[in-house]
């Protein structure tokens, strides 16, 4: 047996999320699917580094699955590719050790959260990113109010309340704003992040940067570890999961 790992980039837009759902489409159901036929109906877990949500993208997630096949792995990637479907791509597949876990190996995470701040948002857009309807915000008081949450926080405001984890503490290392022409992006780096909170966080800075909330707010908010304090949380079509640290 060997154990591979695959970096994979999908389009979110028709699934109901990366991981299996009983009589939905799924990315994992997906990879699956193609797996069993390789291996000629015998079933292949797939473990990923976590979760995403219904229409969110990624760019580059990790996983795992072992294999008793001896395809090269330069041709791994093509041998999946040509199977899934074209809103799954395979960027590069590798032989790992036995003991690695695509999941509790990760060291740390980047998403990016990006909004269409142009006054007519590009259909070939609209499920790529969160149209404002024109409007531009205060990028420099959305990044002021970012300086709250770097760090080492109980980020339980910023975690949906339906979540079963019980230690909300995580270490944000990194959160800054970028211009791409007419688009605003938020990039978030940390070593872990609780259910829908790269979205409340950006839901809640969008609201600093529209006038709705304060900047010295934020750092009350975190302080508060309530959940209702937090802004609303932003629409997942925004989100992509761009890289893995291991």
């Amino acid at each position: 047996m060997r154990r591979l790992k695959v970096i994979i980039s999908y389009d979110g837009t028709l699934f109901s999320g990366y991981q299996i759902q009983p009589g939905e489409r799924t990315v994992q159901a997906e990879l699956e699917r193609v797996l069993a036929i390789m291996h000629k109906g015998e079933s292949v877990k797939v473990t990923a580094s976590g979760r995403t949500d219904a229409k969110v993208h990624a760019t580059g997630q990790t996983l795992h699955f072992d294999t008793p096949l001896g395809i090269p792995v330069e041709k791994y990637s093509k041998a999946l590719n040509v199977q899934l479907p074209r809103d799954i791509r395979v960027l590069s597949v590798e032989e790992v050790a036995h003991d690695f876990h695509a999941r509790y190996d990760v060291a740390g995470k980047r998403y990016r959260y990006i909004w269409s701040c142009e006054p007519i948002q590009s259909p070939f857009r609209r499920y790529y990113t969160v149209e404002t309807n024109g409007v531009k915000p205060n990028v420099e008081a959305m990044q002021e109010a970012a300086k709250a949450i770097i760090g080492t926080h109980d980020f339980s405001c910023f975690c949906a309340a339906n979540t079963s984890v019980k230690d909300k503490v995580r270490t944000v290392t990194l959160l800054q704003f970028e211009w791409h022409g007419e688009e605003l992006h938020m990039v978030i780096e940390g070593n872990g992040f609780l259910y829908n909170m790269v979205r409340i966080i950006a839901g809640t800075l969008w609201e600093v940067g529209i006038g709705r909330r304060m900047i010295e707010n934020v750092s009350e908010v975190v302080a508060s570890g309530n959940r209702d304090k937090a802004g609303k949380t932003a629409p997942p079509q925004g989100l992509y999961l761009e890289k893995v640290f291991y």
